[in-house]
């Protein structure tokens, strides 16, 4: 992938859809509600598995639940609770875009992910 930017949409497209996984990952990024928002400083962040989200639009709107599943390949996510039954019986999960969701609370179970958070509160610190 090269480095030049475009102002083409096809381009743009172009690299949307084909980015690479690494670029895909914050591509996944949903808003932090407002208390996790003033207590790490940051607006965004990546989504997880084992995130708390609350659906803020489409049919589950204010459905609220864990992070089961994230598909960086559709670049969508699934919901405990937001299913669907099949013909057949079986239940689905209803992918969901990161983009409709706000993250209520964070599974800081991963170090690297508590030093995302850190290095942002104090680049936040700097600036103010």
């Amino acid at each position: 992938m090269s480095l030049t930017k475009s102002k083409q949409p096809r381009k743009q497209r172009k690299r949307f859809f084909n980015a690479p996984l690494h670029i895909r990952h914050k591509f996944m990024s949903a808003p932090l509600s407002k208390e996790l928002r003033k207590q790490y400083g940051t607006r965004s962040l990546p989504v997880r598995t084992g995130d708390t989200v609350m659906i803020m639009r489409g049919d589950f709107k204010g459905h609220e639940g864990r992070v089961v599943k994230v598909d960086l390949k559709k670049m969508r996510i699934h919901v405990e609770g937001v299913t669907r039954k099949r013909s057949d019986g079986t239940t689905v999960y209803i992918p969901i875009h990161p983009s409709k969701v706000m993250i209520t609370k964070l599974d800081l179970s991963d170090e690297r992910r508590r030093k995302v958070l850190e290095r942002r509160k104090k680049e936040v610190k700097a600036h103010a």
